[in-house]
């Protein structure tokens, strides 16, 4: 997992376009699940609260990044199609991860695209197996907004506003370690449902 705190502190006066490429690229592109979506927005966040990058241009920026990718990656499945779960394994694409988030769209419909925002790995490939699945895009794009906004926005927002908090301040490693298990969990019952369904 990438740290944040150092590839925000690295990317200095470029930060704002470094959220916007990893939000972009974790959000739609196939090759983007590695990247360190939940924690790099409430990093931001809570940079944001010491004054050093502005509240609402950061929320514009996370908002707009994590709707772009995702209709990046719909696209893309709606051209390719099928035809993706036919392709093999590379150092980026990890089939098993595109066949989770299919299990994933299976299972909860059109609201996997605002559900899998919350889940590493499936965010990325929910936009993409939307668009393989030909979700109407119309569906698509009202939870794409909705998805964007509580994610994109919202976690941000909870840096900001807990970055005030001194515990928060002094115990950011911890805060960022439970906010990456809390995102992770979903994802592993799903794992563990599925080895005693096997």
């Amino acid at each position: 997992m990438i740290d944040s705190l150092y590839l925000l502190t690295w990317a200095g006066p470029f930060a704002l376009l470094a959220i916007f490429l990893i939000v972009f690229a974790e959000s739609g592109l196939f090759f983007g699940f590695f990247l360190p979506g939940d924690s790099l927005l409430f990093t931001a966040g809570l940079l944001a609260s010491s004054g050093l990058i502005g509240y609402v241009t950061l929320s514009l920026v996370a908002f707009t990044a994590s709707v772009l990718g995702d209709n990046v990656g719909y696209w893309f499945g709606h051209k390719v199609g099928p035809k993706i779960f036919a392709r093999e394994d590379s150092k980026f694409f990890k089939k098993h991860h595109l066949i989770a988030a299919q299990e994933f769209y299976e299972k909860h419909g059109s609201k996997t695209i605002v559900l899998a925002r919350f889940a590493p790995f499936v965010r990325t490939f929910a936009p993409i197996v939307a668009g393989a699945a030909n979700m109407p895009y119309k569906t698509f794009m009202t939870y794409n907004l909705l998805g964007g906004l509580l994610w994109g926005v919202g976690l941000t927002s909870l840096g900001y506003f807990l970055g005030n908090i001194p515990f928060v301040k002094t115990h950011y490693e911890l805060i960022i370690i439970l906010i990456v298990v809390a995102s992770i969990i979903p994802v592993a019952l799903h794992f563990v449902k599925d080895l005693r369904r096997k």
